[in-house]
């Protein structure tokens, strides 16, 4: 385990309570609804934004970041459909190996193997850039399973 400075300490906590903040409204929704796609041109159901954040943040905090590869489909994230206290169990899991994963993060490193086309990006220049990107995806689709949980609350199917 590496010991961060405070403001990266505060980076794994934010990353680890965004990604909590989407279990946990998956957790709460009707056990009817967390496979549902709402009624809009390219809606996502809410297993469906939970998997690809747990494909999401491995590939960068591993694969990217610590050059232990992941295998990963992201096409068959946004049509997956599984029980919700299965997706809960993966979605746990998954947060365990992130955690790990950053927990041996050296966050001032270049990352080990960025994926081709992504070498310029800003944010790819160090470990910790990297996770930067990881909370602002966190925070998108954190929004995007608001408005998802929204609709499907108010019966919009």
């Amino acid at each position: 385990m590496r010991s961060h400075s405070p403001s990266e300490q505060i980076l794994v906590q934010l990353l680890l309570e965004k990604f909590d903040q989407i279990i946990e409204i998956i957790a709460q929704l009707p056990e009817e609804l967390p496979n549902t796609r709402p009624g809009i041109p390219g809606g996502n159901s809410p297993i469906q934004l939970l998997v690809h954040c747990c494909g999401m943040m491995r590939r960068w905090s591993s694969t990217v970041n610590l050059g232990v590869a992941i295998p990963r489909d992201r096409a068959a994230e946004f049509t997956a459909a599984l029980p919700t206290a299965q997706a809960l169990a993966h979605a746990t899991a998954v947060r365990a190996e992130f955690a790990a994963d950053l927990a041996q993060t050296e966050m001032q490193a270049r990352p080990a193997s960025l994926p081709a086309g992504r070498e310029d990006e800003y944010f790819a220049q160090t470990c910790q850039g990297v996770l930067l990107h990881v909370l602002e995806e966190f925070c998108q689709h954190l929004g995007h399973l608001e408005i998802t949980r929204d609709l499907l609350l108010a019966g919009w199917r």
